[in-house]
């Protein structure tokens, strides 16, 4: 059954929620918060959506580039680089993004009388960014039901899983890991270097993937 608005970022981890809960997804939307690497992402989660047959709406959110401060909205030499920790990705926090993704995507849900909007969080998002926790998700998925007529929940089924346990899933369901992109400084060809990237190939490896 149709019953869900996945936020598709274009990246690994909801381009696998995309494909593994493909029998649910009714619409994908993709944001434009203006980081640097939404152009690249944006035109991958493009080609899964046409490849799938799925409704895809890019919705600009451009005012989180302009009002927030986020070395993920601010060039390619901004992004620290080093494996995920606090000390060195904190600055790639962008204040509150999936709290406010996800309230246009519950009243997205809401207004198509659908009854879930699907999040791609994981595990090892949590040591760095807040709205990415279980505790965040947990919170987010009450506000929504209490905030709609017909009760629309968050579905965030990674929340506890590792990105290679993803990887696995992703592999699984048929992704192709090389069109979708992960690089925090959003070049042509992927810095290798952010955290980003190493968890990536790192997730990768776990799958038995290699780029």
């Amino acid at each position: 059954m149709k019953d869900a608005v996945l936020i598709l970022s274009g990246g690994m981890d909801s381009t696998t929620l995309l494909y593994d809960y493909i029998d649910r997804v009714a619409l994908a939307v993709t944001f434009n918060y203006g980081s640097n690497h939404n152009a690249r992402e944006i035109e991958c989660a493009r080609y899964h959506c046409e490849r799938l047959g799925v409704e895809h709406l890019v919705i600009d959110l451009a005012f989180m580039g302009q009002y927030f401060h986020s070395s993920l909205l601010e060039g390619a030499d901004a992004i620290p680089e080093g494996n995920y920790a606090d000390d060195n990705m904190k600055s790639t926090v962008v204040p509150f993004r999936n709290g406010i993704m996800l309230s246009v995507a519950a009243g997205l849900a809401e207004d198509r009388g659908l009854k879930f909007v699907m999040m791609a969080n994981h595990g090892g998002d949590h040591a760095v960014y807040p709205d990415c926790r279980p505790e965040f998700a947990k919170a987010m998925s009450a506000a929504i039901a209490a905030g709609t007529y017909d009760g629309v929940e968050l579905f965030a089924p990674y929340t506890n899983l590792t990105k290679g346990e993803i990887a696995c899933r992703g592999v699984k369901a048929g992704v192709d890991y090389s069109r979708t992109y992960s690089c925090y400084k959003g070049g042509a060809e992927p810095c290798g270097k952010c955290g980003t990237c190493r968890e990536r190939a790192e997730a990768l490896a776990f799958a038995g993937i290699k780029e």
